[in-house]
């Protein structure tokens, strides 16, 4: 490692010509206060945990005024939501699979 101005900005460089890549190590990190470039997939991947987490926040809700004051909520709401929020979940689990199966075959690859 190489101290930059600051203890506190460290930069990994590549020592051995024969690796991959001449830059820095570390990707698309910015010297101007540490700010990080997404990419387009590390943004949706975000957006779609989001949504999945904002239906589970749902769920709960509903259960909540359910249980509050159930002549506000209709039981099939309270089925609808938690049938999306188990669809959005199940969905997310098998792209993670996937995500990770996929990168141990790149891994074993090389």
């Amino acid at each position: 490692m190489k101290v930059m101005n600051s203890i506190s900005e460290l930069q990994l460089l590549r020592t051995n010509p024969a690796h991959a890549g001449t830059g820095p190590l570390g990707g698309d990190v910015a010297r101007n206060g540490g700010a990080k470039k997404t990419s387009m997939f590390e943004a949706k991947l975000l957006e779609a945990v989001s949504a999945m987490n904002e239906q589970q926040l749902d769920v709960g809700r509903v259960e909540q005024q359910l249980i509050t004051d159930p002549d506000s909520v209709d039981v099939h709401d309270v089925v609808t939501s938690m049938a999306k929020a188990q669809m959005s979940l199940s969905l997310a689990q098998t792209v993670i699979d996937r995500l990770v199966t996929g990168w141990n075959e790149i891994s074993t690859t090389r």
